[in-house]
């Protein structure tokens, strides 16, 4: 199979990837150079006569404070360009997988969030992804729409929890946030359900995040370092000061506090599995001890 995917350079890209040649697949996997995301008239003309049976995007401006600094940028890179996509592969008749992210729930009650959850953005980012989740799906009904959190697990690209590892590795002292809920997601199993899914016929939004009850920043810091001590590369758990989200400096823009997300549509309906969260956690560790230790 052809497959396109935008976004092959970032943390999942280069996960799916390498997942997807190992395959056997030709992976197309154009550059932002190359295909500038503010230019949708040419990502449209790429997914026409690019012959790509399956195309996934992963590319986004994520970064909260740089969508703040430049909404309109934000729009076009995580709202136009994911529908000038869609609209291609109608035409095309391509598969379509637009990756999204939970940032887009309103984040007010604690507890999991499903697919029929309300989505009220409160950071330019959400905005523009859930703008740019509802072109997509204007744009090409059968497209889906995974919404992920929390990825980590592509040790070239560093997620929060490789970062806590590498700090208590390193003797640094450690703090976390301990008010703000989601669930960490490995970007290998973003990559192994985007193929999946694109591969199906499954249309619409699916949360694809680890199983589990919500964890804080916190909580996910100290399973990580738990898991480094089990597996020796730390002698004892280091501590891990607790911080309130609204004390951290660098956070400009403000966060969702509550946005786990609950998967049974893609694990029950589409029979898709998801391991528990404690899996991830484990599993992200030691593939970036590995790392570490080959280094």
């Amino acid at each position: 199979m052809r497959l396109l995917i935008f976004g092959a350079s970032g943390r999942t890209g280069q996960v799916l990837r390498s997942m997807a040649e190992q395959a056997g697949h030709e992976v197309l996997a154009p550059t932002h150079a190359e295909f500038p995301l503010e230019q949708a008239e040419q990502l449209s003309e790429l997914v026409l006569g690019c012959g790509a049976e399956m195309v996934v995007n992963c590319a986004a401006i994520s970064g909260l404070e740089a969508c703040a600094a430049d909404p309109l940028q934000a729009h076009l890179v995580n709202a136009v360009a994911p529908a000038a996509m869609a609209l291609a592969c109608r035409h095309t008749g391509a598969r379509f997988v637009h990756l999204s992210t939970d940032y887009v729930l309103c984040g007010r009650k604690a507890g999991l969030k499903d697919e029929s959850a309300r989505c009220r953005p409160i950071s330019w980012y959400g905005e523009s992804k859930r703008e740019g989740e509802l072109q997509v799906l204007e744009a090409l009904p059968t497209a889906v729409v995974a919404r992920v959190s929390w990825v980590c697990g592509n040790p070239a690209k560093p997620s929060f929890i490789e970062s806590t590892v590498a700090r208590a590795l390193a003797g640094q002292p450690l703090a976390a946030v301990a008010d703000k809920t989601s669930l960490p997601t490995d970007a290998a199993d973003i990559a192994r359900v985007a193929l999946a899914l694109g591969a199906g016929e499954f249309s619409g939004v699916v949360h694809v995040t680890s199983s589990g009850e919500p964890l804080s920043w916190w909580q996910c810091a100290s399973l990580a370092l738990q898991a480094a001590a089990e597996q020796g590369a730390l002698p004892a758990v280091p501590p891990v000061e607790q911080q309130k989200l609204d004390e951290v400096p660098f956070f400009k823009e403000p966060r969702p506090r509550h946005t786990a997300m609950e998967n049974s549509r893609l694990t029950v309906q589409l029979g898709i599995p998801m391991p528990p969260v404690q899996e991830t956690v484990s599993r992200v560790v030691r593939r970036y001890l590995e790392t570490v230790s080959a280094g």
